[in-house]
């Protein structure tokens, strides 16, 4: 069963998604390892290493999730998670911005995959098949 690891960054708390999100992976085959909220990008990456996750999912729904994982690419890629997906999704910027240039921002950073608010979980179902398999 391939590890993927989810949270909520940042001083974020909102867990109801977090659960959700947690379910639907875990009803898909995939083992959750889910760090909750208020979670920094070193917890993020340490349970990666900890599980050998094939992918991280940054949640976010106050509005700051740009700020939070500002270099996450680049400390995974430290630590040795090169090969590791990273998706992101919720509110992850403050108002109301044009979609395709938030998700171009997000790639730059290195994300693989985007989610906007009210995207459904079961895109990124679709997506990890596609990306780690199951």
């Amino acid at each position: 069963m391939k590890s993927v690891v989810i949270g909520v960054i940042g001083a974020d708390v909102h867990a109801v998604g977090n659960k959700i999100i947690d379910h639907v992976l875990s009803s898909a085959g995939y083992n959750v390892v889910n760090i909750g909220v208020l979670s920094s990008q070193e917890d993020f990456i340490s349970a990666a290493i900890e599980t050998d996750a094939k992918a991280i999912l940054v949640s976010s729904l106050y509005g700051h999730g740009e700020m939070d994982v500002k270099f996450f690419r680049e400390n995974c890629d430290e630590a040795g998670l090169s090969d590791v997906k990273l998706y992101v999704g919720g509110n992850i910027v403050v108002g109301k911005q044009d979609f395709n240039e938030v998700e171009k921002r997000f790639k730059d950073m290195g994300f693989d995959r985007v989610y906007g608010p009210g995207q459904k979980i079961e895109d990124a179902i679709t997506h990890l098949k596609e990306d780690i398999g199951i």
